[in-house]
């Protein structure tokens, strides 16, 4: 079994993210959401929030918008704006 470290070593999480830099932004503000209450977005049989975290990354549940703002892949598209025909 692969540990949350050695997910951490691997590029591949690196590059779903677009870099290491971007990879430690999106785990710190997760982890931050996580401790003021957030509910986790993926099924886990353990309580350590940073695993959380990591599978939530792997699973492709959370992203960076472009401006650095925590993104869940699950949030509904906004309806397209109202047109003076409608």
């Amino acid at each position: 079994m692969v540990s949350m470290l050695d997910d951490l070593k691997e590029e591949g999480i690196v590059n779903r993210v677009g870099g290491r830099f971007k990879l430690s932004t999106l785990i710190q503000k997760r982890m931050v959401a996580l401790n003021t209450g957030a509910k986790p977005l993926v099924q886990t049989r353990t309580n350590d929030r940073m695993a959380i975290v990591i599978q939530e990354i792997l699973q492709e549940k959370i992203y960076l918008d472009t401006e650095g703002n925590v993104r869940a892949h699950t949030e509904a598209v906004p309806p397209p704006e109202a047109t003076a025909d409608d």
